[in-house]
């Protein structure tokens, strides 16, 4: 994900999904982040997902994430300069909430791919064994993804996991934004499919179940399978 860095000096550093986002502590400044760009048009996952869904989703709602993170992370600069600890925790609702939306999108976007360059392609080499040792077979774990997402209350993500301790795959959800890291530090994000309505009511209203199968048929598995293959090497 892109960074525009303002300051970085004495950094006090908070840790969210894996990255850094440090903020100075005696020259004035923060480390903020920006919306990163899709390597793909706004309508090049049609049919499965429209392009007035995926413009939305991007310009105004990962970029309102955006915005949200970097201004609750200038004022948390503020308060730790002024020794406020109240607004320091008070803080931490909106960095974890806003920072994750921004986590989870940065991922989804490379989950999608268009059909034309390989989207929707069935997983092969180390990921598609690891499926097939994990869940009995890839049918099975999509089967197994889609009824988690369908049955998630609310808004979230479902994923699929690898621990890299353990070595083995799950299907995890997350409420809201919350990143997968908050299931378990050991926890690597390899596919995440959005649950949140404005991934798919303008398409698909309130039946969920059909986003939740259309969104195969634009998944980069080859982007899953290097994330998985690097983490374990």
């Amino acid at each position: 994900m892109a960074l525009r860095t303002l300051a970085s000096k004495n950094a006090l550093s908070f840790a969210l999904g894996g990255a850094a986002r440090p903020s100075a502590a005696s020259a004035r400044g923060v480390t903020t982040v920006a919306l990163p760009d899709l390597s793909y048009d706004f309508g090049a996952l049609e049919p499965a997902i429209s392009g007035e869904i995926m413009r939305l989703h991007h310009q105004k709602h990962h970029a309102t994430y955006v915005a949200n993170y970097n201004k609750a992370l200038e004022q948390l600069d503020a308060a730790v300069a002024k020794g406020d600890a109240s607004a320091v925790v008070q803080l931490q609702g909106a960095i974890k909430f806003n920072g994750g939306g921004h986590v989870n999108h940065s991922i989804f976007w490379k989950n999608l791919k268009p059909i034309s360059e390989g989207g929707g392609e069935p997983p092969h080499g180390k990921l598609g064994w690891a499926i097939d040792e994990d869940f009995g077979s890839f049918e099975a774990l999509v089967k197994r993804m889609n009824a988690e997402g369908a049955a998630l209350q609310g808004s979230g993500w479902v994923w699929l996991a690898l621990d890299k301790e353990a070595k083995k795959l799950s299907v995890e959800t997350t409420a809201n934004q919350d990143p997968l890291v908050t299931k378990g530090a050991s926890l690597v994000p390899l596919l995440g499919i959005d649950v949140w309505e404005h991934a798919y009511y303008l398409q698909y209203k309130n039946v969920r179940p059909d986003y939740l199968n259309n969104i195969w048929k634009v998944m980069n598995w080859k982007y899953a399978g290097e994330v998985y293959e690097n983490v374990l090497a």
